[in-house]
């Protein structure tokens, strides 16, 4: 196996101080710095060049120095050929996730008004936290988060920052593969119309795992470059487009007349059981109660993608921090519809009685429902076709944590997809109640990607001459730290209060 070889360079020119890192002339809406907190400006004679090199510099090279000739080592050769599409396509299926079965949930538990309120505001926010993550990375000319880290904070913040996107997104691969273990074997056995699971290999969740782990995930997680996965983000996240319109469809098709409430159950009666305008079947427009607050963290993570988001921006062809901020607005707006048209639809089909896992309560009406069925199939085929996205910046926070002065070597990018899929699949296999420490993991690195590693980054890598500490800009990044400090206060307090009710109904015998 050849190894790529290093990025050309050349002196830096007193002209060239303007120059943005991917080689292009300064566009209007590009933070550039002076030439003193310029990055050397690239190959100026090969205007392809689009990815920044920089983002890969081993700890060991300066990485504002343009004085002398050095090898600039970066980790692939890709050159910014993903379309704004694609782009587009990658992100969004990034953003999607499970947690869209369960919004429905959260809808019942704060009220059509109140949800659209909050879902607004965390859509915001997310744009908010990318414009800064964007434009640190325009300013010193890095487009690696965990490197973004040591140029705010040296060794310590790159660290910091691979392992919170490492932890994140393994725990967020397993609930993804959870998924296919769980619901996977039930779905064989409804489409069979077998009454209990036999033992056959092709039930058994552990085996399913195994063989999509194999069969669809590691093919595409061996790829080089992140945005020819694009292709299948598309299909994925025209999966979930059709688990909308089923969801849509099922609201005028399942009468409110068709459910009874009794204890937060579903179960089917007949059409004169109860009259369709009761007031079980009025939708609340706010709705506070002992589950409220817990649905704000469920809103709160429902737009993580920031791990994600400069690897795309790494890839995109003609790369901008105006153009990448744009797909980011485009992913976000269309999940932000998405989101709210699915939970919307799926509270008003059982109003109250809706679980927190929408699929499990249509199944409660009717089990065999050939229409949602296909609906679960289509979930189990996205959130397959997300794993691979999740786990390129996993591959890449190890490098750069683990390799930081290597080349792209297909060794060893093989060998990190099969060691993070087999450490997965035993974690799913042979850990049932790893999901606790996965609500732990995500209550402290997802706070951490979302709000406080971008603010800090930001205030730290924005030089004083340009935005002093106490100019508007890092007031309110300092503020969005601070959000990120009480969503995860708030989130490890709900964990822990929920652990404890537990503990004491099992200790009652409840």
């Amino acid at each position: 196996m050849s190894e790529d070889k290093p990025a050309e360079t050349v002196d830096t020119a007193p002209a060239e101080v303007n120059a943005i890192p991917n080689g292009k002339g300064h566009e209007p809406g590009e933070e550039i710095t002076a030439s003193a907190k310029s990055p050397p400006a690239e190959d100026c004679e090969n205007p392809q060049r689009t990815e920044n090199t920089e983002a890969n510099l081993p700890e060991s090279q300066d990485f504002l120095s343009g004085t002398e000739d050095k090898k600039m080592t970066r980790f692939t050769d890709f050159e910014g050929k993903t379309s704004f599409g694609m782009s587009v396509f990658n992100l969004g299926n990034a953003i999607m996730g499970s947690g869209i079965l369960g919004l429905a949930y959260a809808m019942a538990n704060t009220g059509v008004v109140l949800f659209l309120i909050l879902l607004t505001v965390v859509a915001v926010l997310s744009s908010y936290s990318i414009h800064l993550l964007l434009k640190s990375s325009g300013i010193v000319g890095i487009r690696a988060y965990e490197q973004l880290g040591y140029r705010a904070f040296g060794t310590p913040g790159k660290m910091a920052a691979g392992i919170a996107i490492t932890l994140q997104n393994i725990g967020a691969m397993s609930s993804y593969l959870y998924i296919v273990k769980y619901e996977f074997p039930l779905v064989i056995q409804a489409f069979l119309k077998v009454d209990n699971l036999a033992g056959d290999w092709y039930l058994n969740g552990n085996y399913l795992v195994i063989f999509v782990s194999v069969a669809v995930i590691l093919p595409l997680a061996l790829m080089k470059q992140l945005g020819y996965l694009g292709y299948t983000s598309g299909f994925s996240l025209s999966c979930m487009v059709f688990f909308l319109i089923s969801v849509i469809y099922k609201k005028f098709s399942v009468s409110c007349s068709l459910v009874k409430f009794d204890n937060g159950t579903v179960t089917r009666l007949n059409v004169s059981a109860m009259d369709p305008g009761g007031e079980n079947c009025i939708p609340k427009m706010a709705n506070l109660n002992s589950q409220t607050a817990y649905t704000i963290p469920i809103l709160a993570f429902a737009f993580v993608c920031h791990p994600e988001v400069l690897p795309i921006y790494t890839e995109l062809r003609n790369a901008t921090k105006k153009k990448m901020q744009h797909v980011a607005n485009i992913s976000i707006a269309i999940m932000y519809c998405m989101y709210f048209l699915a939970a919307l639809f799926g509270y008003l089909t059982f109003y109250g009685a809706v679980e927190a896992e929408l699929l499990h309560t249509y199944s409660r009406i009717d089990p065999y429902d050939t229409l949602i069925l296909c609906v679960r199939v289509a979930v189990l085929t996205a959130v397959t076709l997300t794993v691979p996205i999740v786990l390129f910046p996993v591959r890449r926070a190890i490098q750069q944590m683990m390799f930081p002065n290597k080349t792209f070597y297909w060794p060893r990018h093989i060998a990190i997809a099969l060691i993070l899929l087999t450490f997965i699949n035993l974690l799913v296999i042979f850990a049932p109640n790893i999901l606790g420490i996965f609500g732990v993991i995500g209550a402290t690195s997802a706070p951490c990607l979302i709000f406080i590693f971008p603010a800090i980054f930001y205030i730290r890598i924005v030089p004083k001459e340009e935005e002093p500490l106490c100019s508007v800009p890092k007031i309110l990044a300092a503020c969005f730290a601070g959000i990120g400090f009480l969503f995860m206060i708030m989130s490890l307090s709900f964990i822990i209060i929920d652990w404890t009710s537990n503990t004491n109904k099992a200790s009652t015998g409840h």
